[in-house]
Parts: structure tokens; sequence; C-alpha cells
């Protein structure tokens, strides 16, 4: 949800999520989801500005992966 000044506050999700077997859990992990995808975005950017080098970029995102797939094992049941 943006605030008055035009700003989406970073705690909020982007969108609501939908689904038939909604859970907590599965709710938490929606929001990481999504939070995952934010940080790809801004470390993509930082890299494509010269900012941060590749090789940076991947590690932060193979660790950001790695933090993401030990979420949904915490969170989530084996489908």
């Amino acid at each position: 949800m943006t605030g008055e000044d035009g700003i989406r506050n970073p705690m909020e999700t982007h969108s609501s999520f939908h689904g038939t077997d909604w859970t907590p859990q599965r709710a938490a992990f929606h929001q990481n989801l999504e939070q995952f995808a934010d940080r790809i975005g801004l470390i993509v950017g930082l890299q494509a500005n010269g900012k941060v080098s590749q090789e940076k970029a991947y590690e932060q995102i193979k660790e950001m992966w790695n933090d993401l797939k030990q979420s949904r094992k915490g969170l989530l049941p084996k489908d």
C-alpha cells in the first residue's frame, strides 16, 4: 500500500495471497517470495549501473535463493 507521499511501505506485500489452500505459513512464504523478488530487482539495478560487480551480485542472489529455499522448507510441507 502506498502512503500519501506515493512511497510503498517495504514491509507490506504488493499483492494479496489468493488460493483455496490459504494458511498463515503460505501467506508468510508468499511475502518472503515478494521480498526476494524486490531484492533481486535492486541487485540487478545496482549491477547494471556499475555499483556492484557481477560476481558480488551473483553471490548475493545465490545467498538469497538459499535463504528462500530454507524458508520454503520451514513454512511449507512437501507437496
